[in-house]
């Protein structure tokens, strides 16, 4: 197993790097936030351009500019906003939870509909209630995120009025936004958990074990969810990775504080300290994730800990 961990720490590594080149390298390619200082300030000179780059580092060739980024992001430091000099730790100390909250009740609120509605598909197929299923799935695919967010915020924030329609004002705030992402990924979890059952049903075990007098929810929770746990948890990992990568959308509709709200205002400011540092702090989050799932494999299957 401590072999498994550090091969699987090793990659780990070299991903963030790779990741903190790339987005240092891209930021620069977002416009120049001397001009952005500059806009509506009235007249100004090349000189002028040219002080506040040198104020703000960028005068710097790029591979010492990475270089202190580098001993920033070790040091958990990050530097500071270029407009306002906020520390960018701070900024993301700030957003971060709000988008992995999020993020966590989305998944659960799928997970929570598609396991039990996709088992049950699966044990009655082709059956009224699996056709049923299947072409809500099927709808769910085809919905656009932000299409849902709005009409979920006119009938039960606009219309209604039961839900507060966006911020963060409290537990009810999250319900809207999380509905959102839950019901987008329940449609793909749902046929994922359906698929997989339905060839783990059909297994000498799951047969033995019927054999046995053992009750059916034993059959298929125990037994049969179990051992089809590779594929749903392989998934359910890289779903969690594209939520936190692609919240923005949904953070934007809903006025929900997170991180895909601070990237998206650190981009239209060209704020690279912000940017740089929301991106790779998301990096280092999807890789954690993506770590625990190579872990959880090992404990599930320990077959895999020998790759």
């Amino acid at each position: 197993m401590a072999g498994f961990l550090i091969k699987r720490c090793a990659q780990a590594v070299f991903v963030v790097l790779a990741v903190t080149l790339l987005v240092a390298w891209a930021v620069r390619l977002s416009g120049d936030p001397a001009i952005m200082m500059t806009q509506g300030a009235g007249s100004f000179t090349a000189q002028d351009l040219e002080n506040i780059r040198k104020a703000l580092g960028l005068d710097r060739p790029f591979s010492v500019q990475y270089l202190e980024f580098l001993k920033d992001l070790v040091t958990f430091q990050l530097g500071n906003s270029f407009f306002g000099g906020m520390p960018v730790a701070r900024l993301i100390g700030e957003a971060l939870p709000s988008t992995l909250l999020l993020a966590s009740v989305s998944l659960l609120v799928s997970l929570a509909i598609s396991v039990p509605l996709g088992v049950y598909a699966a044990v009655h197929r082709r059956s009224l209630a699996d056709q049923v299923i299947r072409v809500v799935s099927l709808v769910g695919l085809s919905l656009p995120n932000f299409w849902l967010a709005i009409m979920l915020v006119l009938v039960f924030a606009v219309t209604l009025g039961w839900l507060p329609a966006s911020g963060n004002q409290g537990p009810t705030s999250i319900v809207l936004p999380a509905l959102t992402m839950g019901v987008i990924l329940t449609a793909t979890n749902l046929r994922l958990v359906r698929t997989a059952m339905l060839e783990t049903l059909t297994a000498q075990y799951v047969m033995v074990a019927r054999s046995k007098g053992l009750s059916e929810r034993v059959v298929l929770y125990k037994h049969a969810l179990r051992n089809c746990a590779i594929p749903i948890i392989t998934y359910v990992g890289l779903q969690f990775g594209n939520l936190i990568g692609g919240i923005v959308v949904i953070e934007q509709v809903f006025g929900w504080p997170g991180m895909g709200s601070l990237a998206f205002d650190a981009v239209a400011a060209r704020d690279y300290p912000v940017l740089q540092g929301t991106v790779t702090v998301l990096a280092l989050v999807i890789v954690i994730v993506n770590l625990l799932v190579d872990l959880v494999y090992g404990l599930v299957d320990p077959r895999i800990r020998a790759e």
